[in-house]
């Protein structure tokens, strides 16, 4: 009961911050294909790992009743989300030196590579370049939620193992009381059955005799 009340609820908290970070990611993906640009590998891996984390959430958090048995599984995947999420926010680090007051106007790493929303955009007098410190600020912001849940995911890590002993031992406790009831129930005949045997015996003795004394 408790285990399943913590698997929920840290699942819920997950898909809380996650889906922030897919929509901000999404936006910057949007802007790049329609300027018919790559999308670069500091938003892409993050987005990418974000929509798979929180699909993985969702449907983890439906199908809890069905899943909790498979709680290693469940364990190992967020395990490998943890380790995704840490590379996504390797891949985004260089967003924690920038200066989102003066975005525009430093010479960070991600702000020269942002393309239309960075100094391309300034240069091409793209529209998406107006707002260049809100893409810096929606970048810390992924950049924060995505920290946060590398600790989630690691938490529901372990509250999966949690589960997944816990159904074990539930799954294991009928099976030994069904084990000991047919060894008991075993016993108890082996018993009897002496006593039916002598029984027998003497019945059938007694039978012979009286047949005897007839003759």
């Amino acid at each position: 009961m408790i285990p399943g009340i913590l698997f929920a609820t840290w699942r819920i908290i997950e898909i809380i911050t996650l889906i922030p970070i897919v929509g901000m990611l999404s936006w910057f993906v949007n802007g790049f294909q329609k300027n018919n640009e790559l999308t670069p590998t500091f938003i892409l891996v993050l987005f990418i790992v974000s929509v798979l984390a929180a699909a993985w959430a969702v449907g983890t958090l439906i199908t809890y009743h069905r899943a909790r048995t498979a709680g290693a599984f469940i364990a190992f995947i967020d395990l490998c989300f943890v380790g995704a999420l840490i590379a996504g926010v390797y891949e985004l680090r260089g967003i924690t030196k920038a200066n989102c007051a003066n975005f525009s106007t430093s010479n960070n790493g991600i702000y020269l590579n942002l393309g239309p929303f960075g100094s391309v955009g300034g240069q091409l007098n793209n529209p998406l370049h107006v707002n260049v410190n809100k893409s810096c600020a929606m970048l810390k912001a992924a950049f924060a939620l995505a920290i946060m849940n590398i600790i989630f995911f690691f938490i529901t890590f372990l509250i999966s193992l949690w589960v997944g002993h816990h159904n074990k031992v539930e799954y294991d406790r009928p099976r030994k009381h069904r084990n000991e009831r047919v060894y008991t129930e075993t016993r108890h005949h082996s018993s009897r059955s002496p006593r039916r045997s002598h029984t027998s015996r003497r019945s059938h003795s007694h039978h012979s005799r009286t047949r005897r004394t007839i003759i």
